[in-house]
């Protein structure tokens, strides 16, 4: 028969066999779940007397269940401290269709991933404190499709501060992620006749199968030193989804000139301009550009996130719309996941109002400078590896000599190194023809490793520079 400790300090579901003894089933049923690790080392087990009367069995057969596992090892008990789980391993028993996973790389390199252990520990647990301590109901009560007030407020005057956007709180709206926002934004798009989408090429290829999915087209925009070639688009697109102050991967910011063309091409077509800022605040010789949503905020999506600055797993991003498109983007929202978790909103909306959010960034700025220096100077001793872009974001774009092995290669012998890093080939849109590389994150590793990281990055590079020989 199931029972069910209702009155104890834990909820644990146990059968007791009847056709045992009430005593022998008790034992059996406490020492299955010690081995099996439902009942964990530790866990402070109910009194003889509490559980005598949740089970409805005598407290002198509990008593003598108790003592026969103290004897066997599965419990211990001290006077004045009750009766608590042994620390024995638990029994493990392979699931036939489980898959081991894998380990995760020793030194990581991979592009567009903060260094998390830099969170803002003291200064968010502070802002919790004053958002929990408000109206529970404010707090946990059902949330806005659109995002929370306080967190839209909050980020229209951050970004019109340090980005030059032009937008309002009702302008806002908050989503999981850019990968949300994209996919929100191509749906909309999509049901509303577009056909084509102008991308970068090279650009992330995960978010081009984003507007792919959607049924729209991809057009290639070239991209040079220059940044993405706005005034040479030769397809009819209804969108273009540009990545203006530092272009993924190349890491050159677009042009004056080419956004002065991309302001004009949006306003000769009516079509739309989607701004990816994914790493905006991170420029390292100088104040960060502005955005250049602010050229034509009416015919422009500006699109932010948190996974940057803050972490990735906040699932914390933002998108400042042309009025025409806050409506459908909503009810888009709405039907993708009803709203996005409020609570982070609202802690986020408070580092952003008492400028903890500020700090934040400024400080990892310039420990994010020191590192892409270090790395820079790592790279000048390599001949034939050449650096791309100007000192911004979080990764450095590195071309491999033609006469390397070939990119994948390259990556292989990384990855058996424990290197996680990212190839340049996979972002193009048709790599033949197009110049291998690698994509060298500086950010992720804590502190006190990414020097360990740089050392077996420069070990590995210089065992393939040796091996041409």
């Amino acid at each position: 028969m199931r029972k069910t400790w209702s009155g104890s300090r834990i909820d644990l579901h146990i059968d007791l066999d009847a056709s045992k003894g009430r005593r022998s089933a008790l034992e059996s049923a406490l020492r299955d779940a010690i081995r099996q690790g439902r009942l964990a080392a530790g866990t402070l087990l109910p009194s003889t007397r509490g559980l005598a009367t949740e089970l409805g069995l005598s407290r002198g057969t509990v008593t003598a269940a108790y003592d026969q596992l103290v004897e066997e090892g599965y419990l211990t008990t001290r006077p004045g401290s009750g009766t608590t789980v042994a620390d024995i391993p638990p029994e493990t028993v392979p699931s036939p269709s489980a898959t081991p996973r894998p380990a995760g790389p020793r030194h990581d390199l991979r592009p567009g991933l903060p260094d998390v252990s830099d969170f803002p520990a003291r200064a968010w647990l502070a802002a919790t404190r004053r958002v929990v301590a408000g109206s529970r109901s404010v707090v946990l009560g059902a949330g806005d499709p659109q995002g929370r007030l306080e967190l839209r407020t909050a980020l229209a005057d951050y970004l019109g501060r340090t980005r030059g956007v032009v937008t309002s709180p009702d302008r806002i709206v908050i989503t999981s992620g850019y990968y949300q926002s994209l996919r929100l934004l191509s749906a909309v798009l999509a049901q509303n006749g577009a056909r084509a989408v102008a991308v970068e090429d090279p650009s992330h290829n995960v978010f081009r199968g984003v507007v792919q999915h959607a049924g729209l087209a991809t057009a290639p925009m070239p991209v040079d030193a220059h940044g993405a070639c706005v005034d040479a688009l030769t397809h009819e697109v209804d969108a273009m989804l540009l990545t203006p102050s530092h272009q993924y991967p190349t890491g050159v910011p677009l042009h004056p000139s080419r956004r002065q063309a991309a302001g004009a091409w949006t306003r000769t077509t009516g079509g739309l301009i989607v701004e990816d800022d994914y790493d905006g605040e991170y420029r390292y010789d100088r104040q960060p550009v502005g955005a250049l949503q602010g050229i034509a905020p009416d015919r422009t999506v500006y699109c932010g996130t948190a996974s940057k600055t803050l972490g990735p797993a906040l699932r914390l991003a933002w998108m400042a719309l042309p009025p025409q498109l806050v409506k459908p983007v909503v009810e888009a929202k709405q039907q993708a996941d009803l709203y996005t978790e409020s609570l982070s909103q609202l802690i986020l909306a408070d580092l952003i109002t008492n400028h903890a959010y500020d700090r934040h960034i400024r400080a990892t700025r310039l420990r994010y400078r020191r590192r892409r220096e270090l790395l820079l100077t790592r790279l000048s001793g390599v001949k034939g590896l050449t650096a791309h872009g100007v000192p911004a974001g979080l990764h450095t774009l590195v071309t491999l000599p033609a006469d390397w092995p070939p990119e994948d290669q390259v990556l292989s012998l990384c990855a058996r190194q424990g290197l996680a890093l990212r190839g340049l080939s996979e972002l193009h849109i048709d790599p033949r023809g197009r110049p291998a590389g690698l994509l060298i994150g500086f950010a992720a590793p804590p502190e006190h490793a990414y020097r360990p990281a740089l050392d077996a990055l420069f070990s590995t590079v210089q065992e393939l520079v040796a091996s041409l020989k």
